[in-house]
């Protein structure tokens, strides 16, 4: 590097570089800083490229990691950038190109090495070597200042002060991405770090003011999605020994660094327009998010957390409950709508579960929109291709589901939101369907989908507590929604009857034998009729609450009762079918009455005319003691997602 044209493969051999990490101790006010800040480099915008910069930097970073406890150079490559830092904001107003490139290219070199650094010690290590300096001959140790804690705090007052300007996009984007370089100590440790250094520093002292601004800043960058300044939208000229330099801010900065983390992908494949359109954006999200998930301090809760708990809408009038040190207010409405827009991503996902399980003004406004389709339909979407998403994104997506149908006017709301033309959902055309007749059939889709490949229990369960939660408000089934939901019954039946048969055969053949252990049909069959008893509770629920309106679920019963003959006497399946097989046996009746050969329209018309008939006190209502069981394994659930 330095103040020709640098490359990659010419790294190893730079002699600014080898100065850097050599013997000799490099004093704050050398010359050498200047040219070796003045470089034009363009970063990696692949893998395999950062890959290519690490290996081609390991031997500088094994240099200056022997020599620095002699030299103190990063110490003072560090102070440097300090100095440099104080005059950015005047820098950005005054349109100062030169002065924040240089201050842009010192930050650069401090996040390769400090990820090269984090890798290779520990966090002990690490402040040991931000304390080095350089040994004058006869002079006394003096205690230095904490170099990491002024840098985490001149970073953060970096990301909230300094304006975002095509030319400080560079460097915001490059300070939010060596805080998340910092943070990365955790990916070095099998345990959680409960006493780290860095925490401390983020969570305590001179960066704790900043908490509130920081979690506004970074949500705010998400929100806006400042897409990455097109390369060669600010070149420099500077006239040197070597000639003319040309350096575009955007030069692949932005998308390269980005990558080196990805603390929030659960394994996912980002979006390849969301990595080249807004990158800071998506630093910033995987910031917000390691940060909200700190671990607390034995005698201080994350205060990155209550900040992201408590903050409240610019309409908000109201006065903050006390006491609320980290509150803040933001646009819900920009905000709903990032999230509406950013749901391919699974960190935008879990940002969206975060808010609203931790954020009640976040929960309460969203649930009082009037387009929630905008926010569901990316929801079901996610669910609907679970074959190309990971599980943590599915998981996080149905735990979404689980928190907005605990409100009963979201369960309401959704069957009077008509939807035309759903072209992503390809097993049947969907011309016009309610919102919430798609959440069942999505939800649905899931399960079988679930029964047939990945066969968890838990994601069975808390499907069906969707289901469970909606069934009292389902309005006006689409027919396609009714039939999938008897199919589905059916599907478990057949399950049933199968785990049935081949227990009845191995026990058959194990009076002759006793030489195989036999195999655990009794818990298979456990799991089963779990699963159908929570199904049968559902249609019980929706048949109980809402027979009247839903023709369409009633037709599919009668269409398909032989399949609920057998669970009749089944001492299961008894009181819950109750209801069922009243309903079943009571249109079966007004049928046979209106005589052979009814049209379809006629048979609907019927059961019209006979849900205004049927007295509503021979019908039982549900017990809750299903829904109870679901709510546990849903927290079961969400504890293993958030841990």
């Amino acid at each position: 590097m330095g103040a020709n044209s640098s490359s990659i493969c010419e790294l190893p051999e730079n002699e600014y570089l080898k100065r850097l990490s050599g013997a000799e101790a490099v004093s704050e006010n050398d010359p050498f800083w200047n040219q070796l800040l003045s470089f034009s480099f363009t970063a990696p915008t692949s893998s395999a490229e950062l890959k290519l910069l690490e290996e081609a930097t390991i031997s500088i970073c094994k240099s200056l990691v022997e020599n620095n406890p002699r030299t103190g150079n990063l110490g003072a490559l560090i102070k440097v950038f300090l100095s440099r830092t104080k005059e950015l904001k005047i820098s950005a107003e005054c349109q100062n190109h030169l002065f924040i490139w240089q201050a842009h290219n010192a930050l650069f070199i401090i996040c390769c090495l400090l990820k090269v650094f984090i890798c290779q010690m520990s966090e002990e290590e690490l402040q040991l070597h931000f304390t080095y300096e350089e040994r004058m001959p006869g002079s006394y140790g003096v205690e230095c200042e904490d170099l990491i804690e002024e840098l985490l705090c001149c970073l953060i007052q970096l990301i909230v002060e300094i304006p975002l300007l095509d030319i400080t996009y560079s460097i915001s984007l490059e300070a939010v991405t060596t805080l998340l370089v910092f943070l990365s100590c955790q990916l070095f440790h099998k345990e959680i770090l409960r006493e780290s250094i860095i925490h401390k520093y983020l969570m305590r002292g001179r960066c704790l003011p900043y908490t509130s601004r920081l979690v506004k800043t970074l949500l705010y960058n998400f929100i806006r999605q400042e897409r990455s300044p097109p390369p060669g939208s600010h070149v420099f000229q500077q006239q040197t020994d070597g000639g003319g330099l040309l350096y575009g801010f955007a030069s692949g900065v932005a998308t390269g660094l980005w990558t080196v983390f990805t603390l929030g992908g659960v394994g996912s494949k980002p979006a390849p327009q969301q990595e080249q359109s807004s990158p800071l954006a998506n630093q910033s999200l995987l910031l917000l998010l390691v940060l909200a998930n700190l671990t607390d301090a034995p005698d201080t809760p994350n205060p990155y957390r209550q900040a992201i708990m408590s903050f409240k809408n610019t309409q908000d009038s109201t006065a903050f409950p006390s006491p609320s040190p980290h509150a803040f207010q933001i646009n819900f409405n920009s905000l709903y709508t990032a999230l509406c827009e950013q749901q391919k991503s699974d960190q935008a996902t879990l940002l969206l579960y975060i808010l609203l399980h931790q954020n009640s003004n976040v929960r309460t406004y969203m649930l009082a929109r009037t387009d929630m389709e905008n926010l569901v339909l990316p929801i079901l979407e996610i669910l609907y291709q679970v074959e190309e998403r990971n599980s943590h994104h599915v998981y996080m997506a149905l735990i979404i589901l689980l928190i907005l149908t605990e409100d009963d006017g979201f369960n309401r709301s959704i069957h009077e939101v008509i939807l035309k033309n759903i072209t992503w959902y390809s097993e049947r055309v969907l011309t016009e369907i309610s919102l919430g007749s798609l959440l069942i059939l999505v939800v649905i889709r899931t399960i079988q989908y679930n029964m047939t490949r990945t066969r968890d229990k838990y994601l069975h369960t808390n499907c069906l507590a969707a289901l469970a939660n909606m069934s009292a408000q389902f309005r006006s089934l689409h027919q396609y929604a009714a039939q999938r939901i008897i199919s589905l019954f059916s599907l478990l039946s057949k399950k049933h009857n199968k785990v049935l048969e081949q227990a009845t055969q191995t026990l058959r053949g194990s009076l002759s034998s006793d030489d195989s252990p036999l195999p655990d049909y009794a818990q298979d069959l456990n799991v089963i009729e779990e699963v159908i008893r929570m199904m049968l509770e559902i249609i019980n629920s929706c048949l109980t609450n809402s027979l009247h309106h839903n023709p369409n679920l009633v037709y599919a019963l009668l269409y398909k009762r032989d399949l609920f003959e057998q669970f009749r006497t089944h001492p299961s399946f008894q009181d819950i079918m109750q209801n069922i097989d009243l309903v079943i046996s009571f249109f079966s009746s007004r049928l046979e009455q209106a005589g052979a050969q009814l049209s379809v329209e006629r048979v609907l018309e019927i059961i019209k005319q006979g849900a205004v008939a049927l007295p509503k006190d021979r019908l039982r209502f549900p017990s809750s003691s299903l829904f109870h069981f679901l709510w546990y394994h849903r927290d079961c659930l969400k504890m293993n997602t958030t841990s």
